[in-house]
C-alpha cells in the first residue's frame, strides 16, 4: 500500500500533533506530510507574529495548496479541526485522492454554533475587535473544548505547545451569517470520497454538526462516529482503532 498523506493541523497546532498517526501510517507504508500553517512554526513562548491575527482561511488554503501543487501526485488529504474545514476547501479545488476529515470545522451554510462552543469561545468572541487579534484559550477553555478525554499529563503537554490562532479564521468559521468570508465550500467542486469522523462527545464540533458536514458531501461521503471520544480523538486513549478504521476505509478506496 503506498500513496501520499498530507495532514493539516487545526487551531492552536502544528505538524507535531500528527505524530501518533504519522507513526502509524507510515508503518502501512504511506508517506505522510505534516507542514505547519502559516504563522505557526513559533516556539509557543514567543509572541504572536505580526499579521496573524487577520489571517485568512483562504490565506491557510492557498499556502497548502502550493505545497500539494510540489507533490508527484493528487494526495490523501487528512485534516483535523479547522485542518478538516481546509481539507474540504483543498477538495473542493481538486487537490485531493480522498480526504479525511476528522472531527472537522464546518463550511458556511451548516450553522456550528451551539452553547458548548460559544462556552469554549466566549473568552475570545467578547473582546472587542476579536476578529482582526490573535488569541489562545485558557487551559480551563481548552479542557473543556478539546481535551476532557486526555490523560492529564497529556492534556498539558499538548496545551504548552499551542500558539497563537487567527481571529478572523475564527470568525469566518462561526460567523460566517454576519459576512464573514473565507468558509465558503462549493458541493458541486467536491469529487473525490470523503470520510467524516466525530466524536460522540465532542464540544467544540459537536458530533450532530459533523453529522450534517458528512450529509452536504453525499453521496460520496462515509459517516463514522466514535463513542466516548471527544474532539482531540487523534491522541486519545482508543486513538488506534479510529486508525484502524481509517486506514481499512482508505485500502476500500485503493480497490
Amino acid at each position: 500500500m503506498t500513496g501520499t498523506i498530507f495532514m493539516i493541523h487545526g487551531m492552536w497546532g502544528g505538524g507535531w500533533y500528527w505524530d501518533n498517526y504519522k507513526a502509524y501510517f507510515e508503518d502501512k507504508g504511506y508517506t505522510c506530510i505534516t507542514p505547519y500553517l502559516r504563522h505557526h512554526d513559533i516556539d509557543p513562548n514567543d509572541p504572536a507574529p505580526d499579521g496573524l491575527g487577520e489571517t485568512s482561511l483562504l490565506d491557510y488554503a492557498k499556502d497548502l495548496e502550493t505545497e500539494i501543487n510540489k507533490l508527484p501526485e493528487k494526495p490523501i488529504i487528512m485534516g483535523h479541526s479547522m485542518g478538516g474545514l481546509l481539507a474540504q476547501i483543498l477538495a473542493s479545488r481538486g487537490c485531493a485522492k480522498s480526504a479525511v476529515l476528522i472531527t472537522p470545522a464546518a463550511p458556511a451554510w451548516i450553522l456550528s454554533i451551539r452553547w458548548s462552543v460559544l462556552w469554549s469561545f466566549s473568552g475570545v468572541l467578547f473582546k472587542k475587535g476579536f476578529w482582526k487579534k490573535p488569541h489562545k484559550l485558557t487551559y480551563k477553555k481548552a479542557v473543556y473544548a478539546m481535551m476532557s478525554k486526555l490523560p492529564e499529563q497529556e492534556r498539558k503537554y499538548i496545551y504548552n505547545k499551542g500558539v497563537w490562532e487567527s481571529g478572523r479564521a475564527a470568525a469566518e468559521i462561526g460567523l460566517w451569517p454576519l459576512g464573514f468570508k473565507g468558509a465558503g465550500v462549493s458541493r458541486k467542486n467536491v469529487k473525490c470520497p470523503l470520510l467524516v469522523i466525530a466524536g460522540s462527545e465532542d464540544k467544540i464540533t459537536p458530533a450532530v454538526v459533523v453529522r450534517k458536514i458528512a450529509r452536504k458531501y453525499r453521496p460520496i461521503s462515509t459517516y463514522m462516529e466514535f463513542g466516548g471520544h471527544a474532539h482531540w480523538i487523534l491522541k486519545e486513549p482508543g486513538w488506534e482503532k479510529v486508525a484502524d478504521h481509517i486506514s481499512l476505509w482508505l485500502a476500500k478506496q485503493a480497490e
